[in-house]
């Protein structure tokens, strides 16, 4: 090893004048290396180490280099058939969509378009739906296309791919996107405004709108039976979602099936693993825990967001689940 270093230090440099292009390209170098120490000032003055990869550090760096995110999001609104068949609440209606189903004297998807309208004013709102046709005559549906804000898109075969085809068809202007479906009649302006000034304030991929047990207890005793039972908490979701962009959708890769996903214990283990579905069954897990590492199998941040009014997770699922929802739309906004 000392031979090939003698064997350097003799050697005598020739000389050169240089060119214009090396002397951009020199110029270039000496940036770089302003750069990196001023990189590397930065990483001391916050106390990080600079062989271990931080990502909130990171992203922070390359905030100034993104493409900006608009301050309002989309809004998407399910109104499709589950798995493309006629729902039994709509056959017992007579009409061939369940988001058709009147209550408190208007069709559900009405009363979802009537919150989601005055959230955002400047925004377009998504209807993904089988047969168009069947909504034309909405007093909502009327007005946003007369406001040049309607964007109907064909329902696909399952959820997440009715998102999806979605946010191709809004385009740049997909993203932030909140959902919700057409059987949410209790879902307000505010909290979609809430739930996305929080969102976009957060480092999420994707959020999932929850309330506890008690909670919806409190707004009605049968409001849910069912409830994601954790060691800190028994809470169940409220069929609100909001999403980052285009990485979040990986967060509705477990509902790719269909919506019922709790239900099925093959399913929780395919999505987040076998050892996840024991520790989620045994009770082990506590609701930050379990949404790390639900977040880690699914490769996107998904976070809770916790809302104080339990009405928010009656949605028009069942007879028992439409009496408890027409009472409480008769409290709340007749």
């Amino acid at each position: 090893m000392s031979a090939l270093f003698s064997s350097i230090n003799w050697i005598t440099p020739v000389p050169t004048v240089p060119s214009p292009a090396s002397a951009i390209r020199r110029g270039e170098d000496i940036m770089v290396i302003r750069l990196s120490a001023k990189m590397r000032a930065l990483r001391v003055r916050l106390g990080v180490s600079s062989r271990k990869y931080q990502p909130k550090l990171a992203a922070k760096l390359a905030a100034p280099y993104r493409r900006p995110m608009n301050t309002s999001p989309i809004l998407l609104v399910l109104a499709g058939k589950r798995d493309g068949k006629l729902d039994p609440m709509a056959a017992d209606a007579g009409v061939s969509h369940k988001c058709r189903v009147p209550i408190c004297g208007k069709a559900l998807l009405q009363w979802v378009l009537e919150a989601a309208i005055p959230a955002f004013p400047d925004t377009k709102i998504l209807v993904s739906i089988h047969d168009p046709s069947v909504i034309t005559d909405l007093p909502a549906v009327i007005e946003l296309e007369k406001t040049g804000r309607l964007i109907i898109c064909q329902a696909q075969a399952g959820i997440v791919e009715s998102v999806e085809y979605a946010a191709k068809q809004a385009g740049d202007s997909a993203w932030p996107m909140v959902i919700t479906t057409a059987d949410n009649v209790l879902v307000t302006s505010e909290l979609m405004r809430d739930v996305h000034s929080d969102a976009l304030a957060g480092d999420g991929d994707a959020v999932v709108v929850l309330a506890t047990r008690e909670a919806i207890q409190a707004a009605h005793p049968e409001g849910q039976r069912r409830f994601y039972e954790f060691s800190d908490a028994a809470i169940s979701n409220c069929n609100l979602f909001w999403l980052r962009n285009a990485t979040a959708l990986k967060a509705a890769e477990a509902f790719r099936q269909g919506g019922q996903f709790i239900k099925t214990k093959g399913r929780i283990a395919k999505s987040f693993g076998i050892i996840n579905l024991i520790r989620f069954r045994l009770g082990w897990w506590n609701l930050d825990t379990a949404f790390k590492a639900i977040s880690r199998a699914l490769g996107a941040r998904v976070v809770p967001y916790m809302t104080t009014d339990g009405a928010y997770a009656v949605d028009v699922d069942n007879p028992r689940t439409y009496a408890i929802a027409e009472i409480l739309l008769k409290e709340r906004k007749l």
